[in-house]
């Protein structure tokens, strides 16, 4: 409270505030009590004064010494109750990181690097391995610095650890990265050596685990999703498929999952790449670019595409055994440079040491303006530690707070896959877009083509290959549905809350944002649209406004910004009858026939909404 009113130390306050009491209360005393009392109020007042003054002096030449480090900050041999306090404000960062926390120890509240000596460092670490222990975590050093104010003082450090719960129960934190690039830049090829701990021999030897058609290996070309798995443990170290033979072995061995989605790179296939940054709704995306090639092919429709959905980036530039250090140095250039054009607005940031790498994912996750950039070989494994330390330590973009409200509403659970599994019956996977999902819950699937819903009960589910029994928002599973009749099922439909009662529709009005496209958008264009894991194709039926020439350059692209976005009204002309979509729970309504917000056109008809 003192501390507050003036805004000094707690003593000097405490005597401010009390020297102006005995005045405040002879003004409200009133002329009854005599100016010879006052008087003498006024001198035992003064002498007061200067008694506290001389004491404030004192104080204040003793203090001339360095301060001291806040309790928390130097955890040298804490009381039992302030160990309790600790281990429960460690709980608490542990909970609003989902299952992470970064200790800066040897650094005051106000960023100053103060630093502490060798031994209150050691003892410090020691009395947060306690913590962490209590808590049911473990602690990683990431990294650790010295600090030197005065050439006569000892040298004092400064230290950051990573404080990581050990999971239960398959609660472990998962992180969704998108992987994007043109075709032939070694997207694959680079997931194959992450996930399988084994570089690759020159030739595609450590991709071949990751296609799933035969004509994908023989042509070396992805054109389907595949998803590859990478855990880290509680002590950060790499749990891939070196150590463990089956994903089940990687999924209970870590406390970190990192889950890869390839995706396709070639022009022809397009329309499944966007079908995989909509539907699967990845946390972040990593561009791969060949160092020998650079900005070539669709790399800068990749980088608008996950600009245009807002998915934070970064950039792998793969393939630097193949080239000279003058040639990686251009393929930077060229990166930073479009990074930086107004199409962008990031601040690219090149890793090259492990305190680089430490600092880019803190960053990163804070702020979407930085983009890391690695340079990396999958070959001779030039820098993919360094990859491996920012995947190690990057956080979730968000806190519990907000997965806790996700997880408070209402049950939605967006199907992109249909399988039928001998002796289980069909099964579908998706994602749960929000609320809790358990086995044996009875929910409602559809939109059909005419509009229904249909009643089903949940048999059992599975994460990564592995049983569980509750699905929380933002994770995606594999739910068996028994008996239930698989030709009923399509892509695009959702599984909801019998409560919800959801809104279908036929049409929708959307303002458009035109990225990229060589041809004019008018009435009767047809187009495929993309809400969620909706794909569908659509006429436009009328445009209303116009758009300004606001023009500006992305590399070789013009990309044209709309000060007055035109609304298009588009329907789904190509079913019969038309086929309904649920696009409430992805766009805002805006009436019983239109529904939608932004509507961005991309290049070969495609749109996203």
């Amino acid at each position: 409270m003192d501390a507050q009113i003036s805004g000094g130390t707690g003593v000097g306050t405490t005597a401010n505030v009390r020297s102006n009491l005995p005045s405040v209360r002879s003004n409200l005393q009133g002329p009854s009590s005599g100016n010879g009392r006052r008087m003498t109020s006024k001198k035992t007042r003064s002498k007061k004064g200067k008694r506290r003054k001389r004491r404030r002096s004192k104080k204040t030449k003793t203090n001339k010494t360095p301060p001291y480090l806040p309790p928390e900050l130097k955890l040298v041999n804490p009381t039992q109750y302030r160990f309790e306090h600790l281990a429960t404000q460690l709980k608490w960062r542990l909970q609003e990181g989902r299952g992470e926390a970064v200790y800066q120890i040897g650094v005051e509240d106000n960023g100053l690097l103060v630093g502490l000596s060798e031994g209150d460092m050691r003892a410090s670490l020691k009395t947060l391995r306690r913590m962490a222990e209590k808590v049911g975590a473990d602690i990683t050093l990431l990294r650790e610095r010295e600090v030197d104010y005065d050439s006569d003082r000892n040298c004092r450090k400064i230290s950051e650890v990573l404080v990581r719960k050990v999971p239960d129960d398959q609660q472990f934190l998962d992180l969704r990265v998108a992987v994007l690039g043109n075709v032939d830049s070694g997207k694959s090829t680079l997931l194959g050596v992450l996930t399988q701990g084994e570089l690759d021999n020159g030739r595609g030897r450590a991709r071949l685990n990751l296609f799933r058609h035969l004509h994908e290996i023989q042509t070396g070309r992805t054109s389907s999703i595949s998803f590859e798995i990478l855990g880290f443990n509680s002590k950060g170290e790499v749990v891939n498929y070196s150590d463990s033979r089956t994903a089940e072995e990687i999924c209970e061995s870590s406390s970190k999952m990192i889950t890869f989605i390839d995706l396709a790179g070639h022009h022809k296939y397009l329309k499944t790449t966007i079908f995989g940054l909509t539907s699967y709704c990845p946390d972040f995306a990593m561009l791969v670019v060949s160092a020998n090639t650079g900005i070539a092919g669709t790399t800068r429709e990749h980088l608008g595409l996950a600009m245009a959905l807002k998915v934070p980036i970064f950039i792998v530039v793969s393939k630097v055994d193949l080239c000279a250090k003058g040639t990686v140095e251009r393929t930077v250039r060229q990166l930073e440079h479009v990074l930086k054009l107004p199409g962008c607005n990031k601040v690219p940031m090149v890793v090259a040491s492990p305190d680089d790498a430490v600092t880019a994912a803190q960053q990163f996750a804070q702020s979407s303006s930085i983009t890391p950039i690695f340079t990396l070989s999958s070959v001779s494994g030039e820098s993919l530690a360094l990859l491996k330390v920012f995947f190690n330590i990057l956080p979730p973009l968000s806190n519990s707070k907000e997965q806790e409200e996700l997880m408070q509403q209402l049950t939605e659970f967006q199907v992109d896959e249909i399988y039928t599994v001998p002796d289980v019956g069909t099964v579908v996977g998706g994602t749960l877009y929000s609320g809790v999902c358990r086995e044996g819950e009875r929910l409602v699937v559809g939109p059909t083509d005419e509009g229904r819903f249909l009643r089903l009960k949940v048999g059992s589910i599975h994460r990564n290959r592995s049983a569980c029994r509750v699905l929380r928002a933002g994770q995606a599973a594999t739910l068996a549905l028994g008996n239930f009749d698989r030709s009923l099922l399509r892509k695009g439909m959702v599984m909801v809350s019998p409560k919800m009662n959801p809104t279908i529709c036929w049409q929708f009005e959307a303002a458009i944002v035109l990225l990229f496209h060589a041809k004019t958008f008018r009435r009767g264009f047809q187009v495929t649209v993309h809400v969620g894991n909706v794909r569908q194709t659509a006429t436009v039926e009328c445009l209303h406004g116009k758009v300004s020439n606001t023009n500006y350059k992305l590399g070789n692209t013009v990309l044209r910004r709309a000060q007055e976005q035109p609304l298009a009204r588009i329907y789904w002309p190509y079913t019969t009858p038309p086929r309904a979509l649920l696009l409430k729970y992805t766009l805002p309504q805006y009436g019983p026939r239109s529904v939608g917000h932004n509507f961005v056109q991309c290049s070969d008809r495609n749109v996203i909404i």
